[in-house]
């Protein structure tokens, strides 16, 4: 059963990649390895030793820590900030992130906050 650690900082890997628009096979390439080692690392079944994780971190241009970003000692599936993000919401928050506009995309995100709260209280 692989580690909550390794689980995490595998998601981390794949929300980059998606957000970056690169393909399993895209990544593997970069790293000189197979999309299936790519899957295996972004499920946390195999580990990403220190050496490739400084690789991946430069084929996705995101620094080292990024992949531990939120982890704060907690295991990797509790709590709502380490929910698992579909590639939709991935590339949802991608597109909201490129708004150029700071007022529009705070009222996109105030829109959202309102709309979670309602289908909460119902």
């Amino acid at each position: 059963m692989p580690h909550p650690t390794d689980v995490y900082v595998g998601r981390r890997v794949r929300e980059a990649r998606v957000a970056k628009g690169m393909s399993q096979t895209d990544l593997g390439d970069k790293l000189g390895v197979s999309f299936q080692q790519v899957q295996k690392y972004e499920k946390g079944t195999n580990r990403i030793g220190a050496s490739r994780l400084l690789q991946t971190s430069m084929a996705l241009s995101v620094p080292v820590e990024y992949f531990f970003d939120g982890i704060d000692g907690v295991d990797a599936d509790e709590g709502p900030n380490n929910a698992k993000l579909s590639r939709k919401a991935i590339a949802t928050a991608t597109k909201l992130h490129q708004i150029p506009d700071d007022a529009m995309r705070r009222e996109i995100i105030r829109l959202i906050d309102v709309a979670a709260e309602v289908r909460l209280a119902s």
